[in-house]
């Protein structure tokens, strides 16, 4: 099977305000990113986005490390889902889960990869999470632009 690294960040110009995402996939020697933008959006949409993005780039089956520097997606994803899913959707204060509708999709593109999630702290230097930073930024100037 094949094994693939993928590096996510989101960032966002004000929360909410125009965010973009990034993603680095890393098979061998061969490098593939992607990036989007979104006009009005948060922080932790943009992140959710890279991560369905980056798992959603991948053609087949694949044992995949996935490195992001936010918590809330980390948690999120090895903690938070499976109370959520069996409480309808609940947080724990019995609230509706925000952004359900990317951790939905973000749980069904998991499901078809063998994922291993781990944290990198953000701006330290770590190379493919600062070229994921370098990507989500140059989508929200490209956004920005009109293009």
């Amino acid at each position: 099977m094949t094994r693939v690294q993928i590096y996510t960040d989101g960032a966002c110009r004000g929360n909410p305000g125009p965010g973009g995402w990034g993603a680095l996939l890393i098979v061998g020697d061969t490098r593939k990113e992607i990036s989007g933008a979104e006009a009005a959006t948060t922080n932790n949409r943009m992140e959710l986005r890279a991560a369905i993005s980056g798992l959603g780039a991948l053609k087949r089956r694949c044992e995949v490390d996935l490195f992001t520097d936010s918590k809330y997606v980390l948690q999120g994803i090895t903690e938070w889902l499976p109370n959520w899913k069996a409480k309808g959707w609940r947080t724990a204060a019995r609230k509706p889960v925000r952004n359900q509708d990317l951790w939905e999709q973000l749980d069904l593109a998991g499901g078809s990869q063998h994922v291993i999630w781990h944290w990198v702290r953000g701006h330290s230097g770590n190379a493919g999470n600062e070229l994921a930073d370098e990507l989500a930024n140059r989508a929200i100037d490209k956004l920005l632009a009109g293009g």
